[in-house]
């Protein structure tokens, strides 16, 4: 008997635990035999496989997690995954994957690595929450500052120096972006 298999990344684990710790579940979706699926899934720590789905049974599994109102972010590199990926909620192509994997996702992950992944999703987070940060700022300075300027409380020059210090503000709240720190350092 001879025995293909694919060398599994050694970062993936931790990648998957990292999914785990950030409150996502797993789904292992694959072509490959149940069983193989299965060992893969549980040396990994994934628990829920579906296994032996041809390409486009991928997308119409995508779909079907959706009709449940999960939110789908599916992860793939062939051209096999390409429906799936263009069906989830967030694609993530891995960068040495196929050009029409990459086509259809909407993440393009440069480094094909597992910690990537993760990564990705803590700094959309974090930015998703400095932009809800900002605008709850700039709303509630706009909230004041309007309400007193138009009651005369406010001089021009200070309602246009909060005005300016409101800009700054949002700059250097955004600034704090830089000190992102992936994963794997």
């Amino acid at each position: 008997w001879v025995r293909v298999s694919d060398t599994l990344r050694t970062t993936s684990a931790a990648a998957i635990a990292q999914l785990h710790d950030l409150g996502l579940r797993t789904v292992l979706l694959t072509g490959d035999a149940e069983g193989p699926a299965r060992a893969v899934a549980a040396e990994v720590g994934i628990a829920d496989v579906i296994a032996q789905v041809k390409p486009l049974d991928k997308q119409a599994q995508v779909a079907r997690l959706q009709a449940t109102g999960a939110r789908v972010a599916m992860v793939g590199d062939g051209v096999n995954d390409s429906a799936a990926l263009a069906q989830a909620d967030l694609g993530i192509a891995m960068g040495a994957g196929a050009d029409v994997a990459i086509a259809a996702s909407d993440i393009t992950l440069v480094r094909s690595e597992p910690l990537a992944i993760v990564d990705a999703i803590r700094l959309s987070r974090r930015t998703l929450g400095t932009i809800k940060q900002n605008l709850f700022w700039a709303f509630a300075y706009n909230s004041a500052a309007i309400p007193l300027a138009m009651a005369g409380l406010l001089t021009p020059m200070v309602a246009g120096a909060a005005m300016a210090f409101s800009s700054v503000f949002v700059v250097l709240n955004s600034l704090r972006l830089r000190g992102f720190r992936s994963v794997q350092t």
